[in-house]
């Protein structure tokens, strides 16, 4: 058994993005291991069965591998910016849910048969309420970041990406600049330092 939790997880996925902000923010130590889901290791899989990340294994061999279980799990331990106080449940499950689907079908339309311009559309409707809820501060919860904050912006970054040129003329003010400046944090920095694939041999 390892001394500290261990997680799996892969860089550019917007779920394990903000496991380990979570993580990182919390001061919670852990064992990394950046992992290729084209070729997934047997003991990630051996975790946990459905073989998606982030995957944390805790130091008594239980798992947890839904993202925002990690999240709480992490600030739970410890939470010194007091983002639990600022989460909006309803909100996150949103986006994790409506907003979700429509990024996946503007992203990969090819993949759903999907018409892209009618999911953009309507995930530039959720992005208006993203920009209601920021008037008047800096982030979903008030002055400063919080669980909701992390929770979200993952995905709206990588809608945000999709068509760069178009997000940055068409997505509201409040939104591009709560986005920007979450971006900039050195917390997301920390969260996207490269790391070399964890192979089984490793240990």
């Amino acid at each position: 058994m390892c001394d500290i939790p261990i997680l799996y997880s892969f860089r550019r996925c917007p779920y394990a993005m903000r496991a380990r902000m979570a993580l990182l923010v919390s001061g919670t130590a852990y064992a990394h291991r950046e992992v290729l889901l084209r070729d997934k290791p047997a003991a990630m899989l051996a975790a946990s069965p459905k073989g998606t990340v982030p995957v944390l294994v805790r130091t008594d061999g239980t798992v947890i591998d839904e993202s925002i279980d990690i999240m709480r799990w992490a600030l739970a331990q410890h939470d010194p910016e007091d983002w639990l106080s600022r989460a909006d449940a309803a909100l996150v499950a949103k986006f994790d849910g409506a907003f979700k689907h429509h990024l996946d079908r503007y992203k990969y339309a090819g993949r759903y048969d999907a018409e892209p311009s009618r999911h953009r559309a309507e995930g530039l409707v959720l992005l208006a309420e993203l920009d209601e809820r920021l008037a008047g501060h800096d982030y979903l919860g008030g002055t400063t970041r919080g669980f909701s904050d992390i929770a979200i912006f993952p995905f709206v970054r990588q809608f945000a990406g999709v068509e760069a040129a178009w997000f940055a003329a068409h997505a509201p003010r409040r939104v591009r600049e709560w986005l920007a400046m979450l971006m900039a944090s050195e917390l997301f920095g920390q969260a996207m330092v490269r790391l070399a694939r964890w192979t089984e041999e490793q240990g």
